[in-house]
């Protein structure tokens, strides 16, 4: 099926497994902002983190399908 990975004998939808890499390069992209200090500038650093991680999730399912993996 287009758009699942078998793991075993279950399937996991690729949204989930693009999602966990989002999630793993917005918490990288997060403490590398917290390092430089750009927090210093915002009055809600969690709301920041949250859409951090929807922008980051929306570039990779636009970047997925032109590498040719569908979701």
């Amino acid at each position: 099926m287009i758009g699942e990975i078998a793991i075993g004998a279950v399937f996991v939808p690729m949204l989930l497994v693009v999602a966990l890499l989002a999630l793993l390069l917005t918490a990288l992209l997060v403490r590398v902002a917290s390092k430089v200090g750009l927090y210093r500038f915002v009055a809600y650093g969690a709301l920041v983190d949250v859409c951090l991680f929807i922008f980051v999730l929306a570039a990779l399912a636009v970047l997925f399908p032109l590498l040719g993996v569908h979701l």
